[in-house]
């Protein structure tokens, strides 16, 4: 499965659906702190 032409939302659409992950937004101009226990991989998305 080639997913290079998938666009980014909807690589993060889907992956918000699967279990053991949180999303967290941050609206515009918003900081928002993230804590964890690990192990965990953080992927910050700006779209």
């Amino acid at each position: 499965m080639n997913l290079e032409n998938i666009p980014t939302c909807e690589l993060v659409d889907e992956l918000s659906k699967r279990d053991g992950v949180v999303q967290k937004i941050a609206e515009p101009y918003q900081d928002v702190d993230i804590s964890v226990n690990g192990p965990a991989i953080i992927l910050v998305v700006t779209d």
